[in-house]
């Protein structure tokens, strides 16, 4: 099933595409109740079997199908990603081992999420604003120090995530050294829909989804990848995430980026300042994904920052 939150007019609902029609549920059922409860699959039923009702996709406004999720977190699941950041900052394209010990995350803002086709303001203060191609799996079922080898059993679907970056933010927050920070916290894009397990099967090769996946701004083309590109797999990503806590239903994990699936990694002037084509408003992203869909953003102003301090 393909599950989306939208907007008619009549206040916010949850329900599952068919074809170009949304079959929706009663007001004030939200996926994240569904997938606490464990009921997502029974409400499914009652969508096909006998829908609160039923529009045309021109007639909703889709949101991010999580709109605030359980908790995020963002891996780094591919690292040829990181390979040529490096790269752009002038740095040795050589690992540590450390990256080959285990998959890594941090925790990002569940605050922050917006929908798939939502404007999207640069963050204040920012002139390197970015965005970073990546997959969200969302958990169904619940677990604790779970095992590589079985681990995405516990992942019920499947979504876009675009992790927007403010660059020359995020390098004070790696310069200050405690994690990341502002550099990512104005939006996280989740969407067009929460797209279960089964519906993405026939993209399975070797054992591993193997989707294609691809961003552009303005029309053009910035990458295109697939997902079992994961130098991590999402199951030993989860496994680790697991250790010694509890992931919760309707918790998201990003996969990482898309190797070349941000701006960063297009970098080619020797200071990142200069380059000319961070966004700006005005641009439109878009994100697609196969048997996921597509996100469509434009960039808007964002608002002056406002001093800490006084001046002087």
């Amino acid at each position: 099933m393909k599950w989306v939150t939208y907007e008619a007019g009549d206040g916010v609902r949850t329900g599952v595409l068919d074809g170009e029609s949304v079959r929706g549920l009663a007001v004030g059922t939200t996926l994240e109740a569904l997938l606490e409860s464990g009921s997502l699959a029974e409400a499914g039923e009652d969508a096909h079997r006998a829908p609160t009702e039923v529009r045309g996709l021109d007639e909703v406004r889709l949101l991010a199908p999580l709109r605030r999720p359980q908790s995020v977190r963002d891996g780094l699941c591919f690292l040829e990603h990181l390979r040529n950041c490096y790269q752009a900052l002038g740095r040795d394209r050589a690992l540590d081992p450390v990256w080959s010990r285990n998959p890594a995350f941090y925790f990002a803002n569940r605050d922050a999420v917006v929908g798939p086709y939502d404007d999207v303001p640069v963050a204040p203060g920012s002139t390197m604003f970015d965005l970073e191609l990546e997959v969200g799996a969302v958990i169904g079922r619940g677990g604790r120090d779970l095992h590589a080898e079985d681990a995405e059993e516990h992942i019920v679907g499947y979504t876009l995530f675009n992790d927007w970056t403010a660059r020359d933010h995020q390098a004070v927050d790696m310069a200050q050294g405690i994690g990341q920070a502002k550099g990512k916290d104005c939006a996280i894009t989740l969407g067009p829909a929460l797209v279960t397990v089964d519906e993405l099967e026939p993209y399975r090769r070797d054992g591993r989804l193997a989707f294609e996946l691809s961003a552009s701004v303005n029309g053009d083309e910035l990458t295109r990848g697939t997902l079992d590109q994961m130098d991590w797999t999402f199951g030993e990503l989860l496994a680790y995430a697991s250790r010694g806590t509890d992931l919760r239903p309707g918790a998201v994990i990003g996969s990482g980026t898309v190797p070349r699936g941000c701006l960063l990694e297009h970098v080619d002037t020797p200071k990142l300042e200069d380059f000319t084509r961070w966004l700006k408003p005005g641009d439109v992203v878009s994100l697609r994904g196969e048997g996921l869909g597509e996100t469509r953003q434009t960039v808007t102003k964002g608002i002056d920052v406002i001093p800490l301090r006084p001046a002087g």
